[in-house]
């Protein structure tokens, strides 16, 4: 459904207010939808048509009942496309839907200019569309039980893909002439130049030439790794070496490519919501508001921001920690000169005057992710200021304490969160394992070892897509340990 009248003029005007102060989006739909609605629409994703699977379903049943029992509300959605499509709840107040307005334009501005995002799909709209059509397709030739499961094999592991990898340069598969020559000689091992056709014979005897070459081709075969390197995109490598049937891999490139997909809003949470949050708020009240509305929005935009000690509010660090962005490039609280004064009362009260806070906090808002948002510009009095401390429960008092108030351990334990979206780093290392086609991933272990109930249940699903059995070297408790899943048995043991 469009927007009434008085909601269309009142985009016009929040639309006007975020152009002036700068930010630049595409253009919006915003569409008018029922709460049932908004939450089929956030069980798929934020998407309305997806592929049928139960998840969709359990998680929409989860958000009804968050919803219908008072526990949650979803004010909007807003799809990351160009045109980007926002959905506004008709149950929401004329206050709300202003806010709802205004967080869009800054999470859209957020989309078109964050360079993390700049390799996602903006027809994904569409995509996401097709690879419904297609999915139903094979459930109807293949059966909706068959079909599932597969799905469920590959959700289980969609979270096994390299988030770099849109990044990097792919290798230029045409070679130049230098390299085919250098190929040609290769062939022939042992073979020796020679410039007298009549001599051939004798300077390169075409027995010695098999022989050599049968040396090396024996010696490439021993030494030959699959794959070269230890590949992180475990999808790609199942995509390309499992012997999956047509639909099968039809199906896991679609998965695989929707993974890809919301990659970036997994890798910028903090500074995204932070960003939406922050130009709502400077519209509202430096624009858009009347008096009568303030108290109304303040209720509404403190239950957003809200945060206990010990828990992590992506909203409310976001836009604190922008706005410290702002302060600090306002007031020149940055730079040598500033981080060597051990006056904490002249550091307090320090005060350049230089004005660079706007221009800063678009300049962070093109270049980072979380990762490097919380590593470059979170400080020990901000960590201080809103108690980001490392907590663990005291089971002699029955609640959470402060377990380390130092700054760069809390820093560092914040960083480990975010690094890999807090999920561990798997590589393929061996397609051929032992000569028998069984696969091996490698866990690179970061201090954190696997839960092993985890650990089988992913691996059980790589089985069933390889077809063969499943090694996952990894540590437990400081001792290697080789994961093995064979057969429906899950077995531990030392390698």
């Amino acid at each position: 459904m469009s927007l009434t009248p008085e909601l269309a003029k009142l985009k016009d005007q929040i639309q006007g207010h975020a152009k002036a102060y700068g930010l630049d989006f595409f253009d919006v739909v915003f569409e008018m939808i029922e709460p049932d609605d908004v939450n089929a629409v956030a069980s798929y994703g934020g998407f309305p048509v997806r592929y049928p699977h139960w998840r969709f379903g359990m998680d929409y049943d989860q958000l009804s009942k968050g919803y219908e029992w008072g526990l949650q509300k979803i004010y909007e959605l807003v799809i990351n496309t160009n045109p980007a499509y926002a959905f506004l709840m008709k149950s929401n107040s004329y206050v709300d839907q202003k806010l709802v307005m205004a967080h869009v334009y800054g999470h859209v501005d957020f989309f078109k200019n964050n360079q993390w995002f700049s390799k996602t799909d903006r027809k994904m709209l569409d995509v996401m569309a097709n690879h419904a059509v297609k999915i139903r397709s094979y459930i109807d030739r293949y059966g909706q039980d068959v079909v599932e499961q597969f799905i469920d094999h590959c959700l289980s592991i969609e979270n096994l893909i390299d988030p770099h990898l849109p990044f990097q340069v792919q290798k230029d598969e045409r070679r130049n002439a230098d390299e085919i020559e250098e190929d040609d000689r290769t062939k022939q091992p042992g073979k020796l130049k020679n410039t007298r056709q009549y001599m051939e014979h004798y300077i390169n005897p075409k027995e010695f030439l098999d022989d050599q070459k049968k040396r090396m081709e024996d010696a490439q075969k021993k030494s030959k790794q699959f794959p070269p390197q230890p590949e992180r995109d475990v999808l790609k490598f199942l995509l390309d070496y499992a012997p999956l049937e047509a639909w099968e891999a039809d199906v896991l490139s679609m998965l695989r490519d929707e993974a890809y997909y919301f990659v970036p809003q997994m890798q910028t949470k903090i500074m995204n919501e932070g960003w939406a949050s922050y130009w709502h708020s400077k519209i509202l009240t430096e624009k858009a508001l009347k008096d009568s509305e303030i108290i109304d929005f303040a209720d509404h935009h403190a239950g957003t921001m809200a945060m206990s000690p010990g828990r992590m509010n992506p909203y409310k660090i976001g836009i604190e920690l922008f706005r410290d962005i702002e302060d600090r490039w306002n007031r020149g609280k940055f730079g040598k000169e500033y981080d060597e004064c051990e006056d904490r009362v002249k550091k307090a009260n320090w005060d350049r005057k230089l004005g660079l806070g706007r221009q800063k906090i678009f300049e962070v808002r093109r270049a980072c992710n979380d990762i490097t948002f919380i590593d470059e510009y979170i400080t020990p009095e901000f960590i201080e200021r809103y108690q980001l401390y490392t907590y663990e429960f005291n089971r002699r008092t029955n609640q959470y304490e402060i377990a380390e108030r130092d700054f760069k351990k809390v820093k560092e334990k914040l960083l480990f969160m975010l690094t890999n979206m807090g999920q561990p780093f798997m590589y393929v290392t061996n397609g051929n394992f032992k000569n028998k086609g069984d696969l091996v991933i490698w866990h690179k272990h970061q201090g954190t070892d696997l839960d092993i109930k985890w650990a089988r249940e992913t691996m059980n699903a790589i089985s069933q897509l390889w077809k063969r059995p499943v090694h996952v070297e990894t540590e437990v408790e400081g001792q290697k340990k080789l994961l093995t899943f064979q057969d429906g048995e899950f077995v531990e043991e030392n390698p």
